[in-house]
């Protein structure tokens, strides 16, 4: 059968410091008969899973391996796609590095000299089997979907499958047929490929513009000895099939749960260097479990430049990790590794049978941490990218980031962290990280199918490598790891922040009302006025007044203090936009003095089902209980005492706080306004009408914040949120 030309296709991407540098290899021979009766054949057999599963697998031997070794690949994505009825593509996606873009040829290559690999080497009946295992394994302890998408994904899967298979159809592949695995197999062929390659750095040579958004693009024939070379490729002797997984779980059972067990989380290990949390499931029956560890060290926020240390020292342990954790993602066993002000955090979640295997594995890294160089310039370069790109991000997101600025007790600026980046060395890493994990902290939470006594073994393995530091003999002091605080605003202020953003034609106005410190009945009351404003709010300025496309209002709770905001992206200026908050909350004030008492008592119902409602699977069941550990509240039935407070509220009690808190002449009124103002005009915005004012007398009431530092000192702080239960601070105490 003949074939038609192989093209290779550049498209050039918008914005400064646009990341999108890609490579997408695609098959463009699969619409004709042969491939599509493969794939029709293969419903219950599924050969494009097999080769997916392979293709992009992250492990070992793997595309992706190599193409992280030599530097030119950060991640890789691969799979079959239905694009309509009767033909698809297999597509090989590719994020490049700046170096990678250098060598699109020689990653196309090594692409099909793993295709090339696999056709030697045959389908393997081993790994076949590995899949069924563990597509068995998920539909088994499948957790609860919420109603919606349980439908959507029924109704989806009865226009392809039979009634009786309607269910378990995705997870269906039972049925080994090696020669569809080759047929498909042999589809995948330099001549039968086209190249797309997508960066900015291809605006020159881009001379054609799609006709819907005038993207801009070049094509290519790839000459034919290129094509050819990639037909002829030699065989890579880094490239290999992937080792059996050893995550995959055999053990199921579940442990059996005491009688007298607690209903709570309950402390069962406290040093000075550590302290263990563990809850027993008796709700869910399924061979899960979740394990958190929160290592903290105040040197990681110590100052702008250590705190990016620590965010490179977390991203390259995440990065180094990556091969190792694949396989674990794969068997449904997750680990997800995030830095904080304090330090760094850790979860592992999934079955419990071989969560030890996954922590004694990430507990060799983390006290024996090494930096790959290569990796290393890669990672910087991709963090700078990242913080250059801020000032690109949606107004929206400049107005929360600024609010917290303004409020938090210490929090590094953007720019700051940009300016500290130039003292980020692959030494200085590599020493920050000695430093940190020699004198740590560690609070853990276990929770799930996990027995105290396994869950003392469990803390036993991070207790013996935290002896082995520093912390043994020099502990963190419970006051070195006091949460941070907020700023208190006093009745009566008014304060305003302004920025202006060059990037976006849009603005954003942010109108933030504290409400005080976090208390069963403050927390309950702010909710409740978020349930009333909820719906009004968006009908009001979204739809009738079409003030723009992002409106949102809701309650913000951060470091023990409450607070309403309502955020409005616009095309508007701030000013008016600000004006037509103020006279939504005005005029609705008078609704909630009219609002007949069955509507307000369904308002209170509608928050208590909402207050009240299970967690539907162990994670969420576990980030509930981990909350209040984190908050160090100690809260565990804070749903209910909350509900039990709504329940006495009255109308005229809510009306009172209302016209207290949030109302505009309200006695205990605290407002911070954020404006991001957009130095860009939009031509197909018509300016205001004569009615709308242009100069807002509402912005006289406000003080303008022109110095962060002086607005900061000149405040009071929040108290820290105290324990409901009587535990003391986690760390070690003075000797005083």
């Amino acid at each position: 059968m003949a074939t038609s030309p192989v093209w290779r296709g550049s498209l050039r991407t918008e914005g400064e410091n646009s990341p999108h540098q890609r490579c997408s290899l695609v098959d463009n021979q699969l619409y004709h008969r042969r491939f599509n009766k493969v794939l029709q054949i293969g419903r219950k057999f599924k050969p494009d899973n097999y080769l997916t599963h392979l293709i992009g697998h992250e492990g070992k031997g793997s595309i992706l391996s190599e193409l992280r070794r030599l530097g030119w690949c950060n991640d890789l994505m691969a799979g079959h796609q239905n694009t309509q009825n009767g033909f698809g593509f297999f597509d090989i996606v590719v994020d490049l590095t700046q170096e990678g873009l250098e060598h699109v040829d020689d990653i196309v290559n090594i692409i099909f000299q793993y295709l090339r690999m696999l056709r030697e080497e045959g389908p393997k009946k081993w790994i076949f089997d590995e899949c069924v295992k563990l597509n068995e394994m998920r539909f088994r302890f499948k957790e609860k979907e919420q109603p919606e998408n349980l439908v959507t994904h029924a109704v989806s899967s009865m226009q392809i499958f039979p009634l009786e298979e309607v269910l378990i159809a995705p997870y269906l592949s039972n049925e080994w047929r090696p020669d569809l695995i080759s047929g498909l197999l042999d589809e995948l062929r330099p001549s039968k490929s086209r190249i797309v390659i997508v960066s900015q750095s291809f605006e020159p040579t881009c001379d054609q513009a799609e006709p819907y958004y005038k993207t801009k693009y070049g094509l290519e024939r790839i000459p034919t000895d290129i094509v050819q070379s990639w037909e002829k490729c030699d065989l890579n002797e880094n490239l290999k099939l992937s080792l059996p997984n050893s995550f995959i779980p055999t053990n199921f059972d579940i442990a059996d749960v005491p009688s007298d067990g607690p209903k709570h989380p309950t402390i069962i290990l406290d040093t000075p260097i550590l302290r263990v949390w563990h809850k027993q499931d008796n709700q869910f029956n399924k061979p899960k479990a979740c394990m958190r560890f929160d290592m903290s060290n105040p040197l990681a926020s110590l100052d702008p430049l250590n705190c990016n240390l620590n965010h490179m020292m977390v991203m390259l342990l995440k990065d180094q990790l990556n091969e190792y954790l694949y396989d674990a993602e794969l068997a449904n066993l997750k680990l997800n590794v995030v830095g904080k002000s304090g330090g760094i955090d850790f979860t592992i979640h999934g079955f419990s049978d071989k969560q030890v295997v996954l922590l004694e594995k990430l507990l060799d890294h983390l006290f024996d941490f090494r930096v790959d160089e290569k990796r290393f310039d890669i990672l910087k370069e991709e963090y700078v990218r990242s913080l250059k790109n801020f000032k690109a991000e949606q107004p929206y997101q400049h107005s929360i980031y600024y609010l917290a600025l303004l409020l938090t007790e210490n929090a590094w600026a953007n720019v700051e962290l940009l300016d500290a980046m130039e003292l980020v060395t692959y030494d200085r890493v590599n020493n920050f990280a000695k430093e940190f994990f020699q004198r740590l902290h560690t609070e853990c939470f276990i929770f799930g199918n996990v027995t105290k006594q396994h869950a003392t073994e469990v803390a036993g393995r991070v207790n013996t490598r935290l002896e082995a530091t520093n912390a043994s003999k020099l502990p963190i002091l419970a006051r070195q790891m006091l949460k941070k605080r907020e700023y208190k605003l006093l009745a009566g202020d008014s304060y305003l922040f302004e920025k202006e953003n060059e990037y976006h034609k849009s603005s954003c106005t942010q109108l933030y009302l504290q409400c005080g410190a976090q208390t069963d009945h403050t927390n309950i009351m702010v909710n409740l006025v978020s349930q009333v404003l909820s719906e009004p709010c968006y009908d009001c300025l979204r739809t009738k007044e079409q003030l723009g496309y992002i409106v949102f209002s809701g309650v913000r709770k951060v470091n023990g203090a409450n607070g309403i905001r309502i955020i409005v992206q616009s095309a508007k200026h701030p000013t008016f936009v600000e004006d037509r908050i103020e006279n939504f909350l005005q005029t609705y004030l008078q609704a909630i003095e009219d609002m007949p008492l069955d509507e307000f008592e369904r308002h209170k119902e509608a928050l208590a089902v909402k207050k009240l409602e299970k967690p539907k699977t162990i994670f969420q069941q576990f980030i509930q209980f981990y909350g209040e550990i984190a908050m160090q509240t100690y809260h565990f039935e804070r749903e209910e005492a909350e509900v039990a407070i709504l329940r006495k509220i009255s109308k005229s009690d809510f009306v009172d706080y209302f016209k207290k808190f949030i109302a505009k002449d309200g006695g205990e009124r605290r407002v911070l306004s954020v404006h991001i103002v957009s130095k860009q005009t939009d031509e197909n915005v018509s300016e205001p009408k004569e009615e709308e004012p242009l100069e807002i007398t509402n912005m006289e009431r406000h003080k303008c914040i022109s110095d962060i530092v002086a607005f900061k000192s000149c405040k009071e702080l929040y108290p820290i949120a105290l324990p409901f239960l009587d535990i003391k601070a986690k760390g070690a105490r003075s000797k005083l």
